[in-house]
């Protein structure tokens, strides 16, 4: 949100509301698993099937230890 003039409550409604939307947009589960992979370390392997990430995001507890979600970027 610029500070660049003097704002009314119902600019600043108007920006959240679009920030909101934004960010709604980009945290979706689908949006995250394209831009994470999965490091196994107890296995030597990298996993990128949406698949398999998505059902390790919805685990209460990972099974093992040594297993991170990594950033593609």
């Amino acid at each position: 949100m610029l500070r660049q003039r003097a704002m009314t409550q119902q600019d600043i409604d108007r920006e959240l509301m679009q920030l909101n939307t934004m960010l709604f947009t980009a945290e979706r589960l689908d949006n995250y698993v394209n831009a994470h992979e999965v490091l196994d370390l107890n296995r030597y392997k990298v996993i990128n099937n949406s698949v398999e990430i998505k059902k390790m995001i919805r685990q209460k507890k990972l099974s093992k230890p040594f297993i991170f979600f990594s950033n593609k970027n």
